[in-house]
């Protein structure tokens, strides 16, 4: 499913950039530490919690495509202004996979294989 896949690698790139930060902090290298450290678990726990979402969106649950929403509407909140202050082509990054996700969140074929219910707790 290409919705989990775009899903998995927004993930990898958020536990990339959190483990960057990670490696600025433990060199010493940033400003303030304080607001490094609480960048990193901040960032570290979003790709997990996205990986999270694109692993149960692969497996069926219904409930990621709410997330998965979410998360892309964040993006294009970071996006357009990247965008219009000139960083086009971190505007276009953020930019693209949201898109893509949004519209392929809406297509019949996703929203069929996300009504698993056999299997699932009754909370899912």
């Amino acid at each position: 499913m290409v919705v989990a896949v775009v899903l998995g690698l927004e993930a990898l790139a958020l536990i990339a950039a959190g483990a960057w930060l990670a490696v600025t902090l433990a060199t010493g290298s940033s400003s303030s530490p304080a607001s490094a450290v609480f960048l990193t678990v901040l960032i570290l726990g979003f790709g997990a919690g996205l990986a999270a979402v694109a692993w149960n969106l692969y497996g069926g649950f219904r409930w990621t495509r709410s997330a998965a929403f979410v998360w892309q509407l964040l993006m294009l909140a970071i996006a357009v202004p990247s965008l219009l202050a000139g960083a086009v082509l971190t505007g276009l990054v953020l930019l693209i996979p949201a898109l893509v996700v949004l519209v392929l969140l809406f297509v019949p074929t996703v929203v069929a294989s996300t009504l698993r219910t056999r299997g699932a707790p009754p909370v899912l």
